[in-house]
Protein backbone atom coordinates (compact mmCIF):
# COMPACT_ATOMS: atom_id res chain seq x y z
CA UNK A 1 0.00 0.00 0.00
CA UNK A 2 1.48 3.31 -1.28
CA UNK A 3 1.48 5.86 1.50
CA UNK A 4 0.34 9.23 1.65
CA UNK A 5 3.11 12.12 0.56
CA UNK A 6 4.99 14.33 2.58
CA UNK A 7 6.12 16.07 -0.23
CA UNK A 8 5.96 19.87 0.73
CA UNK A 9 5.38 19.53 3.89
CA UNK A 10 7.92 20.76 6.34
CA UNK A 11 8.34 20.02 10.28
CA UNK A 12 6.65 22.08 12.93
CA UNK A 13 8.57 25.60 14.05
CA UNK A 14 10.86 25.51 16.99
CA UNK A 15 8.39 26.80 19.49
CA UNK A 16 5.86 23.89 19.44
CA UNK A 17 8.83 22.17 21.38
CA UNK A 18 9.63 24.29 24.52
CA UNK A 19 6.81 27.31 24.12
CA UNK A 20 4.84 27.35 27.46
CA UNK A 21 1.70 28.83 26.04
CA UNK A 22 1.73 26.57 23.36
CA UNK A 23 1.59 23.16 26.23
CA UNK A 24 -0.82 25.08 27.57
CA UNK A 25 -2.88 25.05 24.92
CA UNK A 26 -2.51 21.28 24.48
CA UNK A 27 -3.82 21.00 27.33
CA UNK A 28 -6.68 22.56 27.12
CA UNK A 29 -7.51 21.50 23.16
CA UNK A 30 -5.51 18.34 23.22
CA UNK A 31 -5.15 16.45 26.31
CA UNK A 32 -8.77 18.18 28.48
CA UNK A 33 -10.93 16.87 25.30
CA UNK A 34 -9.53 13.44 23.50
CA UNK A 35 -9.08 10.01 24.79
CA UNK A 36 -6.01 9.54 26.69
CA UNK A 37 -4.69 5.95 27.90
CA UNK A 38 -4.21 5.79 31.57
CA UNK A 39 -3.24 2.24 32.62
CA UNK A 40 -4.58 -1.91 31.78
CA UNK A 41 -7.78 -2.82 33.21
CA UNK A 42 -5.91 -6.25 34.84
CA UNK A 43 -4.09 -3.03 37.39
CA UNK A 44 -7.90 -3.46 38.86
CA UNK A 45 -8.73 -6.90 38.04
CA UNK A 46 -10.53 -7.62 41.32
CA UNK A 47 -13.73 -5.67 42.97
CA UNK A 48 -12.61 -2.76 44.70
CA UNK A 49 -8.93 -2.42 43.75
CA UNK A 50 -8.07 1.36 42.46
CA UNK A 51 -5.50 3.62 41.09
CA UNK A 52 -5.00 6.65 40.59
CA UNK A 53 -3.69 8.93 37.61
CA UNK A 54 -2.97 12.49 37.50
CA UNK A 55 -4.08 14.04 34.11
CA UNK A 56 -2.33 18.08 34.13
CA UNK A 57 -4.10 19.34 37.24
CA UNK A 58 -6.55 16.93 37.79
CA UNK A 59 -6.03 13.87 40.10
CA UNK A 60 -8.36 10.73 38.78
CA UNK A 61 -9.59 7.68 40.81
CA UNK A 62 -9.93 4.52 38.55
CA UNK A 63 -11.81 1.63 40.26
CA UNK A 64 -13.60 -1.61 40.01
CA UNK A 65 -17.39 -1.74 41.14
CA UNK A 66 -19.43 -4.45 42.51
CA UNK A 67 -20.92 -5.17 38.88
CA UNK A 68 -17.59 -5.57 37.35
CA UNK A 69 -17.39 -2.39 35.55
CA UNK A 70 -14.53 0.05 35.64
CA UNK A 71 -15.22 3.04 36.44
CA UNK A 72 -13.17 6.83 36.80
CA UNK A 73 -14.21 9.52 39.21
CA UNK A 74 -12.43 12.66 39.99
CA UNK A 75 -10.34 12.62 43.23
CA UNK A 76 -12.49 15.45 45.29
CA UNK A 77 -14.54 14.91 48.16
CA UNK A 78 -18.20 16.86 47.42
CA UNK A 79 -17.90 18.36 50.52
CA UNK A 80 -15.20 20.90 50.73
CA UNK A 81 -12.92 19.24 47.51
CA UNK A 82 -10.17 17.62 50.17
CA UNK A 83 -8.28 14.93 47.70
CA UNK A 84 -10.08 11.57 49.19
CA UNK A 85 -7.24 9.16 48.18
CA UNK A 86 -3.49 9.58 48.59
CA UNK A 87 -1.88 6.07 47.75
CA UNK A 88 -1.32 5.52 44.52
CA UNK A 89 -3.30 1.82 44.23
CA UNK A 90 -5.09 -0.07 46.75
CA UNK A 91 -7.88 -2.11 47.22
CA UNK A 92 -11.11 -0.49 49.38
CA UNK A 93 -14.92 -1.26 50.20
CA UNK A 94 -15.34 2.38 50.21
CA UNK A 95 -13.74 5.74 49.80
CA UNK A 96 -13.98 7.84 52.87
CA UNK A 97 -12.37 11.24 52.59
CA UNK A 98 -9.35 12.07 55.23
CA UNK A 99 -11.18 15.53 56.54
CA UNK A 100 -14.77 14.66 57.50
CA UNK A 101 -15.27 11.37 57.05
CA UNK A 102 -17.87 11.51 54.12
CA UNK A 103 -17.84 8.13 52.12
CA UNK A 104 -18.71 6.91 48.89
CA UNK A 105 -19.30 3.65 47.04
CA UNK A 106 -17.39 1.93 44.44
CA UNK A 107 -20.14 3.05 42.45
CA UNK A 108 -19.22 6.91 43.14
CA UNK A 109 -22.57 7.48 45.69
CA UNK A 110 -22.23 9.17 48.50
CA UNK A 111 -23.37 6.44 51.05
CA UNK A 112 -22.46 8.59 54.56
CA UNK A 113 -21.95 12.38 55.81
CA UNK A 114 -21.96 12.60 59.35
CA UNK A 115 -24.37 15.26 60.90
CA UNK A 116 -25.85 15.99 57.86
CA UNK A 117 -29.12 14.98 58.43
CA UNK A 118 -29.24 17.87 60.56
CA UNK A 119 -29.12 20.46 56.68
CA UNK A 120 -32.08 20.86 55.63
CA UNK A 121 -33.25 19.44 51.92
CA UNK A 122 -29.40 17.67 52.32
CA UNK A 123 -29.89 15.25 49.30
CA UNK A 124 -27.05 12.68 49.26
CA UNK A 125 -28.03 11.50 45.61
CA UNK A 126 -26.85 14.94 44.56
CA UNK A 127 -23.62 14.71 45.94
CA UNK A 128 -21.76 11.79 44.49
CA UNK A 129 -18.50 12.01 43.19
CA UNK A 130 -18.34 13.76 39.88
CA UNK A 131 -17.53 10.77 37.02
CA UNK A 132 -15.23 11.03 34.51
CA UNK A 133 -16.19 9.18 30.92
CA UNK A 134 -14.03 6.06 30.74
CA UNK A 135 -13.80 3.11 28.41
CA UNK A 136 -12.13 -0.29 27.85
CA UNK A 137 -11.02 -1.52 24.78
CA UNK A 138 -8.83 -4.86 24.58
CA UNK A 139 -7.90 -4.43 28.12
CA UNK A 140 -6.54 -0.86 28.10
CA UNK A 141 -8.39 2.05 29.78
CA UNK A 142 -8.74 5.50 28.05
CA UNK A 143 -10.38 7.95 29.89
CA UNK A 144 -11.70 11.32 28.81
CA UNK A 145 -11.86 14.84 30.68
CA UNK A 146 -14.29 16.72 28.02
CA UNK A 147 -18.00 16.76 29.24
CA UNK A 148 -19.21 15.67 25.85
CA UNK A 149 -16.82 14.11 24.04
CA UNK A 150 -16.83 12.09 20.79
CA UNK A 151 -17.88 8.48 21.74
CA UNK A 152 -15.26 6.26 21.62
CA UNK A 153 -16.41 4.15 19.79
CA UNK A 154 -15.99 6.24 17.09
CA UNK A 155 -13.27 7.97 18.24
CA UNK A 156 -11.47 4.49 17.52
CA UNK A 157 -13.26 2.62 14.87
CA UNK A 158 -10.25 2.21 12.72
CA UNK A 159 -9.07 -0.16 15.73
CA UNK A 160 -12.48 -1.77 16.64
CA UNK A 161 -11.99 -5.74 16.10
CA UNK A 162 -8.39 -5.03 14.30
CA UNK A 163 -6.79 -7.11 16.69
CA UNK A 164 -9.60 -9.17 18.04
CA UNK A 165 -7.86 -12.16 17.65
CA UNK A 166 -4.60 -11.39 19.41
CA UNK A 167 -6.84 -11.43 23.01
CA UNK A 168 -5.07 -8.55 23.82
CA UNK A 169 -7.72 -7.87 26.84
CA UNK A 170 -6.38 -10.93 28.33
CA UNK A 171 -2.65 -9.99 28.39
CA UNK A 172 -0.69 -9.49 31.51
CA UNK A 173 2.21 -6.79 32.52
CA UNK A 174 5.13 -9.01 32.75
CA UNK A 175 7.50 -6.05 32.92
CA UNK A 176 7.83 -2.17 33.19
CA UNK A 177 10.12 0.10 32.89
CA UNK A 178 10.13 4.27 33.52
CA UNK A 179 12.27 6.66 31.53
CA UNK A 180 11.92 10.18 32.11
CA UNK A 181 12.96 12.08 28.73
CA UNK A 182 14.26 15.45 28.56
CA UNK A 183 12.20 16.26 25.16
CA UNK A 184 8.64 17.44 24.49
CA UNK A 185 5.74 14.69 23.60
CA UNK A 186 5.74 15.69 20.19
CA UNK A 187 9.62 14.72 19.17
CA UNK A 188 9.26 11.34 21.06
CA UNK A 189 5.96 10.59 18.69
CA UNK A 190 7.74 11.81 15.44
CA UNK A 191 10.70 9.59 16.47
CA UNK A 192 8.24 6.49 16.74
CA UNK A 193 6.52 7.08 13.68
CA UNK A 194 9.41 6.36 10.93
CA UNK A 195 12.43 4.17 10.38
CA UNK A 196 14.22 6.79 8.75
CA UNK A 197 17.02 6.67 11.63
CA UNK A 198 16.55 2.63 12.14
CA UNK A 199 19.88 1.97 9.98
CA UNK A 200 21.78 5.02 11.75
CA UNK A 201 20.50 4.64 15.23
CA UNK A 202 19.16 0.76 15.75
CA UNK A 203 21.57 -1.43 13.69
CA UNK A 204 19.91 -4.36 15.80
CA UNK A 205 16.34 -3.49 14.74
CA UNK A 206 16.98 -2.58 11.21
CA UNK A 207 18.48 -6.40 11.43
CA UNK A 208 15.11 -7.82 12.32
CA UNK A 209 13.04 -4.89 10.25
CA UNK A 210 14.52 -3.19 7.84
CA UNK A 211 13.25 0.36 7.51
CA UNK A 212 11.94 0.27 4.01
CA UNK A 213 9.91 -3.14 4.89
CA UNK A 214 6.74 -0.94 6.14
CA UNK A 215 3.70 0.07 5.20
CA UNK A 216 0.91 2.60 6.75
CA UNK A 217 -2.75 1.35 6.76
CA UNK A 218 -3.81 4.04 9.09
CA UNK A 219 -2.62 7.50 7.34
CA UNK A 220 -4.81 10.26 8.14
CA UNK A 221 -6.47 11.21 12.15
CA UNK A 222 -5.29 10.47 15.74
CA UNK A 223 -4.95 6.75 14.99
CA UNK A 224 -1.63 6.17 12.69
CA UNK A 225 0.45 3.55 11.58
CA UNK A 226 0.73 -0.28 9.97
CA UNK A 227 2.60 -3.31 9.62
CA UNK A 228 6.27 -3.74 8.55
CA UNK A 229 7.67 -7.63 7.78
CA UNK A 230 10.65 -8.97 9.70
CA UNK A 231 13.35 -10.43 8.16
CA UNK A 232 12.56 -13.48 10.03
CA UNK A 233 9.17 -15.17 8.79
CA UNK A 234 9.26 -17.33 12.36
CA UNK A 235 11.00 -14.75 14.57
CA UNK A 236 9.84 -11.90 16.93
CA UNK A 237 11.38 -8.23 18.18
CA UNK A 238 13.98 -9.62 20.52
CA UNK A 239 17.83 -9.65 20.94
CA UNK A 240 17.70 -13.35 19.67
CA UNK A 241 15.29 -12.36 16.66
CA UNK A 242 13.59 -15.79 18.40
CA UNK A 243 10.10 -15.96 19.61
CA UNK A 244 10.55 -15.74 23.09
CA UNK A 245 6.57 -15.94 25.04
CA UNK A 246 3.59 -18.25 23.42
CA UNK A 247 2.70 -17.45 20.51
CA UNK A 248 -0.66 -14.61 20.37
CA UNK A 249 -1.56 -14.79 16.89
CA UNK A 250 -0.03 -16.12 13.83
CA UNK A 251 1.37 -12.96 12.18
CA UNK A 252 2.99 -14.29 8.39
CA UNK A 253 6.35 -12.01 9.44
CA UNK A 254 4.34 -9.32 10.28
CA UNK A 255 4.63 -6.65 13.20
CA UNK A 256 2.55 -3.71 14.12
CA UNK A 257 3.36 -0.22 15.12
CA UNK A 258 0.66 2.52 15.81
CA UNK A 259 0.35 6.01 17.65
CA UNK A 260 -2.50 7.01 18.97
CA UNK A 261 -2.65 10.53 19.72
CA UNK A 262 -1.80 11.88 22.47
CA UNK A 263 -0.45 9.22 24.68
CA UNK A 264 0.38 5.46 23.50
CA UNK A 265 2.34 3.82 21.32
CA UNK A 266 1.05 -0.07 20.33
CA UNK A 267 3.68 -2.41 19.22
CA UNK A 268 2.31 -5.66 18.82
CA UNK A 269 4.82 -8.76 17.84
CA UNK A 270 3.81 -12.43 17.67
CA UNK A 271 4.18 -13.49 21.02
CA UNK A 272 3.90 -10.07 22.86
CA UNK A 273 3.00 -6.65 22.86
CA UNK A 274 4.60 -3.55 23.92
CA UNK A 275 2.81 -0.39 25.15
CA UNK A 276 4.70 3.10 25.62
CA UNK A 277 2.72 5.69 27.77
CA UNK A 278 3.28 9.16 27.67
CA UNK A 279 2.89 11.63 30.03
CA UNK A 280 3.95 15.39 29.17
CA UNK A 281 5.42 16.83 32.32
CA UNK A 282 6.61 20.21 30.71
CA UNK A 283 6.97 21.51 27.17
CA UNK A 284 9.86 19.82 27.52
CA UNK A 285 10.29 16.57 29.67
CA UNK A 286 8.05 13.54 29.06
CA UNK A 287 7.67 10.62 31.41
CA UNK A 288 7.16 7.45 29.66
CA UNK A 289 5.78 4.18 30.95
CA UNK A 290 6.66 1.31 28.73
CA UNK A 291 5.11 -2.30 29.99
CA UNK A 292 5.64 -5.31 28.25
CA UNK A 293 2.81 -7.89 27.78
CA UNK A 294 2.25 -11.03 27.60
CA UNK A 295 -0.38 -14.16 27.46
CA UNK A 296 -1.59 -15.12 30.92
CA UNK A 297 -0.19 -18.54 30.44
CA UNK A 298 3.58 -17.59 29.30
CA UNK A 299 4.95 -18.23 32.70
CA UNK A 300 4.02 -21.84 32.61
CA UNK A 301 6.02 -22.43 29.62
CA UNK A 302 9.50 -23.89 29.75
CA UNK A 303 10.63 -21.71 26.92
CA UNK A 304 9.69 -18.60 28.34
CA UNK A 305 12.23 -15.91 28.31
CA UNK A 306 10.84 -12.42 28.66
CA UNK A 307 14.52 -10.92 29.20
CA UNK A 308 15.39 -11.40 25.58
CA UNK A 309 12.31 -8.74 24.39
CA UNK A 310 12.87 -6.70 28.07
CA UNK A 311 16.51 -6.25 26.46
CA UNK A 312 15.98 -5.52 23.19
CA UNK A 313 13.49 -2.82 23.80
CA UNK A 314 15.15 -1.43 26.90
CA UNK A 315 18.02 -1.14 24.63
CA UNK A 316 15.85 0.57 21.51
CA UNK A 317 14.13 2.40 23.81
CA UNK A 318 17.23 4.30 25.36
CA UNK A 319 18.88 4.81 21.85
CA UNK A 320 15.79 6.58 20.36
CA UNK A 321 15.88 8.99 24.42
CA UNK A 322 19.20 10.01 23.61
CA UNK A 323 18.36 11.44 19.73
CA UNK A 324 15.49 12.70 21.17
CA UNK A 325 16.90 14.53 23.84
CA UNK A 326 19.54 16.08 21.49
CA UNK A 327 16.54 17.36 18.90
CA UNK A 328 14.68 18.87 21.70
CA UNK A 329 18.27 21.12 22.38
CA UNK A 330 18.34 21.56 18.64
CA UNK A 331 14.83 22.96 18.63
CA UNK A 332 15.69 25.44 21.18
CA UNK A 333 18.40 26.92 18.88
CA UNK A 334 17.91 30.12 17.13
CA UNK A 335 19.48 28.15 13.77
CA UNK A 336 16.92 26.02 13.83
CA UNK A 337 14.05 26.51 11.02
CA UNK A 338 11.74 23.80 9.68
CA UNK A 339 13.07 21.63 7.51
CA UNK A 340 11.57 19.31 4.42
CA UNK A 341 10.08 15.58 5.70
CA UNK A 342 11.52 12.97 3.52
CA UNK A 343 9.03 10.43 1.61
CA UNK A 344 9.50 7.33 5.14
CA UNK A 345 8.39 10.44 6.94
CA UNK A 346 4.91 10.49 5.71
CA UNK A 347 3.56 9.81 9.28
CA UNK A 348 5.13 12.54 11.17
CA UNK A 349 3.11 14.78 8.31
CA UNK A 350 -0.17 13.11 9.05
CA UNK A 351 0.54 13.73 12.64
CA UNK A 352 1.68 17.40 12.38
CA UNK A 353 -1.58 17.37 10.21
CA UNK A 354 -4.05 16.12 13.09
CA UNK A 355 -2.40 17.94 15.65
CA UNK A 356 -2.54 21.64 14.10
CA UNK A 357 -6.52 20.81 13.25
CA UNK A 358 -6.80 20.68 16.49
CA UNK A 359 -4.90 23.62 17.66
CA UNK A 360 -6.10 25.95 15.20
CA UNK A 361 -9.60 24.93 15.82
Amino acid sequence: MKERSAFGQKTLSGNYFFDESIFAQEKKKLFATHWLYVGRAQQIAQTGQYFLQTIGAESLIFVRDQDGEVRGFYNVCRHRGTQICTETSGSRLSFQCPYHAWTYGLDGRLLGAPTMQDVQNFDPAEYGLHPVETAVWEGFIFVNLDPNPIPFAKAFAPLMGKFSAWQLDSLTIGHQIIYDVAANWKIIFHNYSECYHCPTIHPRLNELTPFRNSYNDLEEGFILGGPMQMSLADGSMTMSGRICAPILQESKGLVHYYTIMPTIFLSIFPDYVVTHQLRPISPTHTQIICEWLFAPNAQADPNFNPQDAIDFWNMTNQQDWHVCELTQKGAQSKAYLPGPYSELESMLAAFDRAYLHVMNS
